[in-house]
Order: C-alpha cells, then sequence, then structure tokens
C-alpha cells in the first residue's frame, strides 16, 4: 500500500464538546460534578492556594540564609601539608589530590595556617590565609594564587 495524502489518519483525538445535552454523557454539569470551587469557571486555583487560609510556606518561620554564588573551596591546613606531601617540593591541587587531602582537584584550593612549616614549600594554589603564606615565606617557601 502506497501511503499518500489521500488515505493519511489523523492521530490527534478530536475536541470534547462539553455541555451539549444529555446524549452526548457530557450535558448538564459538563463533567465537573455538582457544585463547589472547582466547578466554577475560575476554580482552578494556584499551587499553594489554601482556599484563603495563610498558606502553609508563610506559617512557617524562615531562617538563615543561601548564597547560591558563594564558591566551593577545598580547606588544606599547613599540619596536613606537613603530614602528607613532605617528600614534595611543588604543592599543587593535583598533589593534594594525589595525597588524599581534597576530593575533587577541579575545586579550588585554599591554605590555612593551623600547623607549622619546616621545609620550603613551593605552593600553587587558588587562595591562602594571610597566617599560612608568613608561615612558608618564613620557611624560605614560595606561594604562587593561580
Amino acid at each position: 500500500m502506497i501511503i499518500g495524502l489521500h488515505n493519511l489518519i489523523s492521530i490527534c483525538s478530536k475536541r470534547k464538546r462539553v455541555g451539549r445535552g444529555e446524549g452526548s454523557g457530557l450535558g448538564k454539569t459538563s463533567g465537573r460534578g455538582h457544585k463547589g470551587q472547582k466547578a466554577r469557571k475560575s476554580g482552578n486555583v494556584r499551587l499553594g492556594f489554601e482556599g484563603g487560609q495563610n498558606p502553609l510556606i508563610r506559617r512557617v518561620p524562615k531562617r538563615g540564609f543561601f548564597n547560591r554564588f558563594s564558591e566551593k573551596l577545598n580547606i588544606v591546613n599547613l599540619a596536613q601539608i606537613e603530614k602528607y606531601c613532605s617528600s614534595v617540593e611543588i604543592i599543587t591541587p593535583m598533589e593534594l589530590y594525589f595525597a588524599g587531602l581534597i576530593r575533587d582537584p577541579k575545586t579550588k584550593v585554599k591554605i590555612l595556617g593551623r600547623g607549622n612549616v619546616l621545609k620550603s614549600y613551593n605552593i600553587h594554589v587558588h587562595a591562602i590565609s594571610c597566617s599560612a603564606k608568613e608561615k612558608i615565606i618564613n620557611a624560605n617557601g614560595k606561594v604562587q594564587i593561580i
């Protein structure tokens, strides 16, 4: 059988014609039941509407704040670097990842100053605290911000 414009069948169902007599099966109340808010023409109320009562979202107290623009940082202390990366000269986020100090090498790294530095390190990270920077420089190390 060859398909042409003359023998195509519509896959769209016909529009439901309500309120056209009892014989149609959708007469009188037009499938809306009897009375009430949902039987009215504007009975489709918005999401969260509770019939004029104060909605739940407004009754529950709001607390806190979430900053969706804040950057996620991996935090590493100098004590951890001294313990796990003492054999490495140049410390990068990838080295910290291999040492198991951070979970994801793609997220930014910040070094904090808890702990002591006994060796000179060359550190390449995204951020560093003032105390950590001071300790590394005092130990003849170098700090480079990526």
